[in-house]
């Protein structure tokens, strides 16, 4: 049986190697293991240390590596990281458990000269060992700020650049904190007043959410009964935000023309109370069934499923309502999806940037007369956000900046009249991870 380091190793090489979500390969693996609660523990807050601490951790490590570690084989790196991870931020884990745990993974992978290698460098790796603020004294800003907080370089100088060094440090500070779970109370089935009445979750720990119908909580566990009977949904309120922009009402059509994995769409149906029409778009059959099997939970029955490319997909009927949340670099959920931080570069922001704009060309065409469309990103980068919008409206007469923001709480009303659209930063709210949406109306 795979320890919890071992499992956590396995998965950290597979995100590494492949495409596939940090949360979707640790689900697959700790539920094909046989870990006891506290191992299974163990192993994801490895998992996501590690992927938060990585620049950090390498940096670390590169003062007691003899070598260049940045030429180290792969699963000796994570191996080192694993063992460095515990050594400085798993108080609980006694030093000699992580560092003897670590060197039997190097024996396993690498062999006997890797183990005693791993040996004699983690045994140097304490926190009596570390001066980090030190070694970083002579170094300019931004590389300082990107390896005290474990960002890309080119990545914190963008921020620093757009948001200014306060801001800049608020996003990587809650880049590198546990998040929050956002839930949405299903308001077809329940009300929170109901909900929160109910024996089982009370004295369950709560914050609070300016939106209405939601909360946040540190504790997956004691709503996990409620998302499987329909009650409540996992949504980050950022996302909850395009659809209130949006703001469908009883008996419309809208098309989410990127749909999946479907959470606006159940929000959408609903505020809508399950009246009226949508058509949820992607291009997997398999992530549409998901779809299909959660709405059903919900006790919603008007959303129809289709496999199709949204940029080429023309509905029957034209909709009134669009919602293109468009695929995007992820930029505002790092915190979230740690591993994207080291997987997002220039040439595919370029890349997503293009996609954006095909997106965008082919809803303009399928929109009715009148109708609305929002564009909506996880990310904060401004390529594929404000500017992305403004090239649109400029090669699109036929639309213009809908400021209606009637579906919107009213503290994040003014930022929308004003600028047109509704961006929120990571540690801008508690719990509020990072987002942009704007509300545009065919003329």
């Amino acid at each position: 049986m795979k320890s919890a380091r071992e499992l956590a190793l396995r998965v950290l090489q597979a995100i590494d190697t492949g495409k596939s979500k940090s949360d979707s390969l640790l689900h697959k693996a700790l539920g094909e293991s046989k870990l006891e609660r506290n191992e299974r523990a163990l192993a994801t807050g490895i998992v996501y240390g590690v992927l938060r601490y990585r620049m950090r951790l390498d940096f670390i490590i590169g003062r007691f590596y003899h070598h260049d570690f940045s030429k180290a084989a792969p699963v000796l790196q994570n191996i080192l990281r694993i063992g460095a991870f515990q050594l400085l931020y798993l108080d609980k884990v006694p030093g000699w458990a992580a560092v003897n745990e670590s060197v039997k993974l190097a024996r396993k992978y690498k062999g006997e000269r890797m183990a005693k290698l791993t040996n004699g460098v983690l045994r140097k790796i304490t926190p009596e060992n570390v001066h980090i603020e030190e070694w970083l004294q002579e170094k300019e800003l931004p590389e300082r700020y990107a390896l005290l907080h474990s960002h890309p370089q080119w990545l914190v100088e963008r921020w620093l650049s757009a948001f200014g060094s306060e801001k800049c440090l608020s996003m990587l500070d809650y880049d590198n904190k546990p998040p929050l779970f956002g839930f949405r109370v299903n308001r077809l089935k329940t009300s929170p007043e109901e909900f929160f009445s109910n024996a089982s979750v009370t004295g369950a720990e709560l914050e609070a959410c300016p939106l209405d119908h939601f909360f946040f909580s540190k504790d997956f566990s004691s709503f996990e009964t409620a998302v499987r009977e329909g009650l409540l949904s996992v949504q980050n309120p950022t996302q909850a935000l395009a659809c209130l922009l949006l703001n469908p009402s009883p008996g419309s059509t809208v098309l989410d023309l990127c749909a999946a994995p479907g959470g606006k769409s159940g929000m959408m149906a609903e505020m809508m109370m399950n009246t009226g029409s949508i058509t949820s778009i992607d291009r997997f059959e398999q992530k549409l069934q998901k779809l299909a099997t959660h709405a059903q939970a919900l006790g919603i029955s008007i959303i129809q499923t289709r496999a199709a490319d949204a940029r080429s997909y023309r509905p029957e009927v034209k909709p009134r309502f669009i919602l293109l949340d468009a695929p995007c670099s992820g930029s505002g959920v790092l915190g979230r999806r740690a591993e994207l931080r080291w997987k997002i570069d220039g040439k595919m922001l370029r890349e997503l940037a293009e996609l954006q704009r095909e997106l965008l060309e082919h809803a303009a065409t399928i929109l009715d007369e009148g109708g609305a469309l929002v564009y909506a990103t996880c990310s904060v980068e401004p390529e594929e956000n404000a500017l992305q919008t403004a090239s649109f409206l400029e090669r699109h007469p036929e639309f213009e900046i809908d400021t209606d923001c009637s579906g919107i709480p009213e503290q994040f009303r003014n930022s929308a009249e004003k600028n047109g659209y509704l961006m929120t930063l990571p540690g801008d709210l508690p719990g509020f991870d990072g987002g942009f949406c704007q509300r545009l109306r065919k003329i």
